[in-house]
């Protein structure tokens, strides 16, 4: 039977199935409204794992989800992501040190913490050395204001060169049933225990992969997109995805999909569409 907790870093209890935030949206009022109902419907289905960044509406989110969730729930945590700025209207990666320091603390202050469980780089930048990067990060956890640290958007290699700075205790890439760019990094993470955290993991394919996708769907009584988290989460014990919406439907369909349980027919069917896909 596929798990439906892990351990974030050793210590973090979390429901495998968590829920993304990058959609809500705090303006305008009637937008703003309905998204704190969404954080609040995620919440009250049990989901124990919530992913921002400073990106998303550059700090609105994370305010809106304080004002939503604040004061939180002890089973409950906020992930956010750092190293992306907005400087004179246009963003950029921007890993300098203060800038990270300020962003990190930006964000507990929005977010009303003390200390954020888990941390995550949202890039790396290249222009600045990665030992500056996580090494500043190292120094906040030291501090308190930081549980964990994670990365976004990296090789296996960058994985390799971060952990010999810094612990990591997961890594968010783009990866779902037909898009697999990334499983080396995917497999990398399971022999490590760090968590993968999948950003975009419900993607349409060509006619021939939605009939098989649909096809199982079918057969389970299930929808396509439940289908698709739950391969997922059959794939490896470490997949933590993070799907987002604004609907209450659509959150209530995905959150279903930690209850299905694939046949090792139906895992291996799905496994061969993305090579149709």
């Amino acid at each position: 039977m596929t798990s439906t907790t892990f351990d974030i870093g050793g210590e973090l209890t979390v429901r495998r199935l968590g829920f993304g935030a990058m959609h809500l949206m705090p303006a305008p009022a009637p937008v703003r409204e309905a998204s704190i109902a969404v954080a609040r419907k995620a919440v009250a289905l049990g989901v124990t794992l919530i992913d921002t960044a400073h990106m998303y509406s550059w700090g609105g989110n994370e305010e809106l989800l304080a004002e939503a969730l604040h004061p939180y729930p002890d089973e409950l945590h906020i992930a956010t992501k750092v190293g992306v700025s907005l400087v004179d209207g246009e963003w950029r990666y921007d890993g300098r040190p203060p800038v990270l320091r300020d962003e990190v603390d930006q964000a507990l202050r929005r977010l009303r913490l003390d200390r954020i469980e888990l941390l995550q780089l949202h890039r790396i930048d290249p222009d600045t050395p990665l030992a500056d990067q996580l090494g500043v990060l190292g120094e906040l956890r030291a501090e308190g204001k930081i549980g964990h640290i994670g990365l976004s958007e990296v090789t296996v290699d960058e994985l390799d060169r971060a952990r010999s700075i810094v612990e990591i205790a997961s890594v968010q890439n783009r990866y779902n049933l037909l898009d697999r760019e990334h499983e080396p990094v995917l497999e990398a993470c399971e022999a490590a225990g760090i968590a993968f955290l999948p950003w975009r993991p419900v993607a349409a394919g060509n006619s021939g992969a939605r009939a098989e996708v649909a096809a199982v769907a079918a057969e389970l009584g299930a929808t396509a997109t439940q289908v698709a988290l739950a391969w997922l989460l059959a794939r490896s014990p470490v997949i933590l995805p993070i799907p987002s919406t604004t609907g209450f439907d659509h959150l209530e369909e995905n959150l279903a999909a930690a209850r299905l349980e694939l046949t090792p027919d139906h895992f291996d069917r799905l496994d061969l569409v993305s090579e149709r896909g």
